[in-house]
């Protein structure tokens, strides 16, 4: 494994703010707990994991918010940049008013050049899109809101 691949793993683990971050494509696997200011990177590690952190997208007011009205909440579940449809050229997968089942395809987030389907967790209407295309994205932030 190359040097400058490590180094943009590491590099890309402290830009997303993770504790931890493990990535493995046969046989190269890398390992990036950041636990301090000086990562330690440890060689053949499992499996790709993703960090257990507290989201940090909504605020409380917000989260209150939406639960008292009966919203259900989409959240991203790692960090990357968030797209609306498969391709540029695709109608989006979704637009507010639109009828969604549980485990519906309701957008993308691109994470380390891995293309990742984010599904509804319940059947209902898409009240709000709360990401623009093509933005970036953080582990927990609210991307839909669904009326059950």
């Amino acid at each position: 494994m190359k040097l400058d691949k490590v180094k943009e793993f590491v590099d890309y683990a402290k830009e997303a703010g993770v504790i931890e971050l493990k990535y493995e494509n046969g046989d190269e696997k890398i390992s990036v707990k950041l636990s301090d200011p000086n990562p330690v990177v440890v060689q053949s590690a499992p499996a790709m994991a993703m960090p257990a952190q507290a989201p940090m997208g909504a605020t409380k007011t917000e989260a209150t918010s939406a639960s008292q009205s009966g919203l259900v909440e989409i959240t991203s579940p790692f960090v990357g940049t968030f797209y609306r449809s498969s391709s540029p050229e695709s109608d989006p997968y979704v637009k507010p008013g639109d009828r969604v089942s549980k485990g519906q395809a309701l957008c993308i987030v691109e994470a380390m050049k891995i293309m990742n389907e984010i599904e509804s967790e319940a059947d209902g209407e898409i009240v709000e899109i709360c990401v623009e295309n093509e933005t970036y994205v953080e582990f927990g932030q609210v991307l839909f809101r669904v009326k059950p």
